[in-house]
């Protein structure tokens, strides 16, 4: 093999497919990059064995061939490299080459034949999502996704399609995140549903390679498996298998008390209320509603904060107390001008909800501390 390719298009490649590279790989052929050169085109992989990512892109090829190189150490080679052309050449199965103006280097290499071979998937009905708007989706909806992996169910994401709009869901036990996407999409005939449970790190690894264009993600799902598809990128992943949790259930229909406050404000209160909040035993932040004024609190043995501020209130009054962090995360993550808060009772959870219309849903369950 004799690959000769830009070396900043090689850095780029070799950066998007490590990411699924593990530190602990179950195979030793697992920690490496297979390079394979054929028709004037490279194509890079990395896998963990349930998270595949593969780069192609257009080369000089001399000579057509395939190898495995170690992943992180021909990243960091490529990168300290001048800038310029590489050549990567294969003359026998023991070492490559790797030349850059009068920088050369050799690298052990692995047998190709024997990296796991990546399964397609290309069924009639792919779901095709912006790729901006899928980002912004995951991204909004990912500080939810549990990490405890004795429920490992909840440590993915899961995507529900129908004909008019895509939804993504997550949720650790605390606190709940769901975004909408309105459009149509195009399903098997007779299926009016597409539901799979995505990896929490598949759905990371997809939001930081994807580009912020308008460009589509174009979706394949089958017999447990999924793959993405964007530009010159391909991600294949293993889905979580079960039932997830039925979070219509969770989500309160009807609200006694709903609270209408500036999101900047609020936010800026709470970013400092959970400064002292940290400090404390119980991290907790205080909420109280009265007469459309809120005051947020946290105390601790060095000190109190107390945020007073406008809010108007529709409905009970209501005292309300939140871990910091959960609620610090969910208020974060909303962009809207105005903040909606939606209450029940000061044990049940608070649903947080755009001024209009139903482009997303956090629900977080509240600290009893009131009686």
């Amino acid at each position: 093999m004799i690959v000769k390719m830009n070396n900043q298009d090689l850095l780029e490649g070799l950066n998007t497919v490590t990411r699924a590279l593990t530190a602990r790989p179950a195979k030793q052929i697992l920690d490496g990059v297979l390079i394979v050169a054929e028709d004037q085109r490279i194509t890079l992989t990395c896998s963990d064995g349930n998270l595949s990512i593969e780069y192609t892109n257009a080369a000089e090829i001399q000579e057509e061939g395939q190898a495995v190189l170690p992943g992180r150490l021909f990243t960091e080679l490529i990168r300290k490299m001048p800038g310029g052309e590489v050549e990567i050449r294969v003359q026998n199965d023991r070492s490559a080459s790797i030349r850059c103006q009068k920088s050369r280097s050799n690298l052990a290499i692995m047998s190709a034949a024997e990296y796991p071979e990546i399964a397609s998937i290309r069924n009639l009905n792919p779901v095709k999502i912006p790729q901006k708007k899928l980002k912004d989706m995951i991204s909004h909806v990912s500080f939810a996704i549990a990490t405890d992996e004795s429920r490992q169910i909840l440590t993915g994401c899961l995507l529900e399609v129908s004909r008019s709009e895509a939804r993504l869901v997550a949720l650790d036990g605390f606190r709940l995140a769901m975004q909408k996407l309105f459009q149509p999409f195009d399903l098997p005939e007779g299926q009016e549903f597409l539901k799979a449970i995505i990896p929490g790190k598949v759905i990371n690894e997809l939001s930081r390679i994807l580009p912020d264009d308008d460009a589509f993600c174009t979706l394949y799902f089958d017999q447990g498996r999924m793959q993405c598809t964007f530009g010159n990128i391909r991600l294949s992943a293993v889905l979580l298998a079960g039932e997830y949790i039925d979070y219509r259930r969770i989500i309160p229909t009807e609200f006694k008390t709903r609270a209408r406050a500036d999101r900047l404000v609020v936010s800026d209160a709470i970013d400092r209320a959970s400064l002292m909040a940290r400090e404390g035993k119980n991290n907790l932040i205080k909420m109280s509603f009265r007469e459309n004024v809120l005051r947020i609190s946290s105390n601790a043995e060095l000190g109190d904060v107390e945020e007073e501020m406008e809010a108007e209130l529709m409905g009970e009054n209501i005292d309300i107390a939140f871990n910091s962090r959960y609620i610090v995360d969910v208020i974060r993550n909303v962009s809207d001008e105005m903040l909606y808060l939606n209450f029940n009772s000061s044990v049940s959870p608070c649903v947080v909800t755009p001024p209009s219309g139903e482009e997303y849903v956090y629900l977080i369950l509240p600290v009893r501390v009131f009686q």
